[in-house]
């Protein structure tokens, strides 16, 4: 065991937090839980936790795994949908919905039909969230957020000085803007340039995929006869990618409803759909070859370079652990095993040199340059979180 998996492994139990009951805007959860880092956050948040969890089955944290996803389940039996984090002014959006990924990894290692069944009642609830309130006019699922307008003010000020140029937008639409790129995880991000509102993404419907088919799996197990319509649901949502997102050579891109085109940022949201498992070997094929764009010499880059105005933190040269694992695990899906391979021996090998370096793991890496040097939006902090789950998964990756 090296210093960065020592550091990692002995680290764990600073991230647990327990707090059971509501306490001024911090949500009560009925078990501990974790959080991203050592010292800065007393939140669980939503999708960095599956990336999270990946380490702590690698460090043998079951405990921890099934709690935070036994605490996921309870806030959308509380709210009809799980927030960003457990916090009050996270109730006005959700994340990438990951849950059901989740629940995958705790029922395959207990095999717990009883509690299985109380996760998929749970996960129907989060499913019709995305399906009632994030729905567009092409059938697909777009991002959203409820406004708040004592909120309001706040949230355009600090959109505004995150992305620190000029946005010739309304008030209103800016204030879309923020809520949108919030839930989408990737805040801020030069994906959708200042048209969130009017994009489904494809990482978004990517995952509401890999639950409609992890619903077709659990309700066999369950045998609760709702199997079929689970397969027809993710047909229907593949069918809808290929039409609205495929771009022409089998590459899936965000695709904007109301100009009715592609978006204009090749992103690393493109390798979701081989993660998900819902292209074709050709059209996988097609996103590997946009590896020639998005690969550098240190990792998967989060954008290709590009001229959107503003300063974004999910942008060229950054890199972003859950974006290392979902292009590896997507790449390795399809058949892909070097390309997964060199991107895991490079994203490794990084994080331990600037380990050796700096003494921590961070939130994000410039993946072009091999350290720490990136867009910021706010001051980086050190990280464990996804930084450490999609470390262990890599270097055990490198070892099949």
């Amino acid at each position: 065991m090296n210093k960065t998996e020592e550091y990692i492994k002995s680290h764990w139990d600073q991230c647990v937090r327990e707090n059971q009951q509501d306490e001024d805007s911090l949500l009560g959860l009925p078990y501990p839980y974790t959080v991203p880092a050592i010292g800065h956050f007393n939140e669980l948040y939503y999708w960095d936790t599956f990336f999270t969890n990946k380490g702590l089955a690698l460090s043998g944290r079951y405990d921890l795994i099934k709690n935070n996803v036994d605490d996921m389940l309870y806030l959308v039996n509380r709210y009809g949908f799980m927030p960003n984090g457990n916090r009050t002014w996270f109730l006005s959006r959700s994340q990438p919905p990951f849950l059901s990924e989740m629940v995958l990894d705790v029922y395959e290692h207990y095999h717990d039909p009883v509690w299985l069944e109380g996760a998929y009642h749970q996960l129907e609830r989060e499913y019709q969230f995305w399906m009632c309130e994030r729905m567009s006019p092409v059938g697909l699922n777009a991002y959203g957020g409820q406004k708040k307008p004592e909120e309001e003010e706040a949230s355009i000020a600090d959109f505004k000085k995150r992305v620190g140029c000029e946005v010739t937008l309304s008030d209103q639409d800016v204030y879309d803007q923020y809520l949108f790129s919030a839930e989408s995880g990737w805040d801020m991000n030069p994906r959708w340039g200042f048209e969130a509102k009017n994009f489904v993404p494809v990482d978004l419907n990517s995952l509401l995929y890999c639950l409609e088919n992890n619903m077709c799996y659990f309700a066999e197990i369950l045998e609760n006869g709702q199997a079929e319509l689970w397969v027809s649901r993710a047909s229907m949502r593949r069918d809808l990618m290929n039409q609205y997102m495929d771009r022409g050579d089998g590459v899936l891109l965000d695709y904007n409803f109301v100009k009715k085109e592609h978006g204009k940022v090749l992103s690393a949201a493109s390798f979701y759909p081989l993660y998900a498992g819902l292209v074709t070997p050709e059209q996988a094929a097609a996103a590997a070859g946009e590896l020639r764009n998005l690969e550098a010499d240190h990792g998967i880059l989060t954008c290709v370079q590009n001229d959107t105005p503003g300063n974004y933190q999910w942008d060229y040269p950054n890199g972003w652990a859950c974006l290392q694992y979902m292009t590896i695990m997507g790449l390795d899906r399809y058949g892909f095993k070097k390309e997964a391979k060199r991107i895991s021996e490079k994203y490794v090998k990084m994080v331990e040199k600037v380990f050796e370096e700096s003494g921590n793991l961070w939130e994000k890496y410039n993946v072009v340059e091999g350290n720490i040097n990136v867009q910021n939006e706010y001051g980086l902090p050190p990280m464990m979180g996804w930084s450490a789950g999609v470390y262990l998964a890599a270097k055990k990756y490198l070892e099949q």
